[in-house]
């Protein structure tokens, strides 16, 4: 049995889209204005972080154009390196990136839902775990009703993002200066140093552009589809980020960005009053409802690639016989995303192995360089996407992973040591199952 092709240029587009826009332009902008010492340097900084993620996106297109099946980086890293590579990716994702991300994130959903309603923050907890449950119901029984779930919930951040911008473009001419800020306030830096470290948080905000890759065999003529969509996605998400750091600096700027750690909610209330407060909340809770949806419709396609390589559950690899849905792999990550919401631990989690999720995108682009000696141009498909560029295109975004996972470690060792940990205990896991499928596992 095979998967389903249901999704067109649309859905995957609103795949990259959702897979990037998450709460990280609602916070991170404060980060990167502490970091920075004028306007103008943020505003940089977030164009430059436009230009890298873009590059990591051209180069996931040429990707999927040479392997468009299930699993999207997992196998690359597969193809690339070696299965054990491919396999640690799978675990962390699974244990921790995913796992981790999606027990917050619904949380988050819970506690921004209450607040909108105006309910109790003490049934947090069970509205989080009940987030998850409905979620993955949906994608138990189709990717298409996913999709649909997944199309809606982007257009509406969008929208929403866009009555944010708009206020801040239109209505934000006539207002008052912005306060005066508190004392105390980081001055910023002006040099390559800072620069550099504000990229960091810009760059985690920019994350997500990989999600189109991992359906590739649920997507029509994948090799003309997902590059579009990664281009067209990674398009909107650059142009919207942007603009909502011209709207946060005309607003509050860049001292007042910088002293408040809810940028998105104090510019709102400078732009429409108060009054607005529900207008953030709304779109917060839509944006992290959306990320639990594409949790669980893409990165569970990970686990799927896995199990057909007998390298893990093999009822991973077995689609549902009327949805064809990778049923298990989709139950699994729900599961543990309610356990880590009801034990609580899933910030230990994110927290540690944050840095990993990077070297992983380092050395999926990385391959590139690879796949050109091994599948050279002249033997590829004619049309095939090509990373335009090449070799400069995919060396700027290994670079900038390098600063990304270098910063990291600087700014955390003990964060860093427990993340590498968690990954080594995927190590003995892979010999079993490789041991078990009776071929070598190194």
């Amino acid at each position: 049995m095979s998967f389903r092709r249901a999704l067109g240029p649309f859905d995957a587009t609103m795949v990259v889209v959702g897979g990037i826009i998450g709460a990280g332009i609602f916070i991170n902008p404060h980060v990167v204005a502490e970091r920075l010492a004028t306007g103008k340097l943020v505003l940089a900084a977030w164009i430059a972080g436009g230009a890298i993620a873009a590059a990591g996106a051209l180069a996931f297109a040429e990707l999927a154009a040479l392997f468009p099946r299930a699993g999207g980086e997992y196998v690359y890293l597969r193809e690339a390196y070696h299965p054990l590579i491919a396999f640690l990716f799978g675990w962390a994702s699974l244990l921790m990136i995913q796992g981790g991300g999606l027990a917050a994130v619904a949380i988050t959903f819970a506690q921004y839902t209450l607040r909108f309603i105006g309910g109790d923050s003490s049934g947090a907890v069970a509205l989080a775990v009940a987030s998850i449950v409905v979620v993955a119901a949906v994608n138990y029984v189709g990717v298409k009703p996913g999709s649909r779930l997944l199309n809606f919930l982007v257009v509406a951040k969008i929208a929403a993002l866009a009555i944010l911008i708009g206020g801040g473009l239109f209505l934000g001419r006539t207002s008052t200066p912005p306060p005066s800020p508190p004392a105390g306030v980081p001055p910023g830096g002006s040099g390559l140093a800072a620069f550099g470290m504000a990229l960091v948080p810009i760059l985690f905000t920019y994350g997500g552009w990989q999600s189109a890759n991992l359906v590739a065999e649920e997507v029509r003529d994948p090799r003309r589809t997902l590059p579009l969509g990664l281009l067209a996605g990674i398009a909107i998400v650059i142009v919207i980020y942007i603009l909502a750091n011209v709207v946060y600096l005309s607003a509050l700027s860049r001292p007042g960005l910088a002293a408040t750690a809810t940028p998105a909610a104090d510019a709102v209330h400078r732009i429409f009053g108060p009054q607005a407060d529900r207008l953030i909340s709304g779109t917060i809770l839509v944006s992290a409802f959306g990320f639990l949806d594409l949790t669980l419709l893409a990165q569970t396609r990970i686990y799927y690639a896995m199990g057909a390589d007998g390298l893990f559950l093999p009822g991973l690899a077995r689609l549902h016989p009327r949805f064809q849905t990778p049923a298990l792999a989709i139950v699994l990550q729900a599961v543990w995303g309610i356990v880590l919401v009801l034990t609580g631990t899933f910030g230990e989690l994110v927290d540690s192995v944050v840095f990993g999720d990077w070297i992983f995108f380092t050395l999926t682009v990385g391959a590139i360089f690879l796949f050109r000696r091994r599948y050279p141009l002249a033997r590829r498909e004619p049309g095939t996407f090509r990373t335009p560029g090449y070799p400069v295109v995919p060396a700027l975004f290994v670079l900038s992973g390098i600063l990304v996972v270098g910063s990291a470690v600087r700014s955390n060792p003990r964060r860093t040591a427990i993340g590498a940990g968690l990954l080594a205990t995927g190590v003995p896991v892979y010999l079993f199952y490789a041991s078990r499928r009776g071929k070598p596992a190194a």
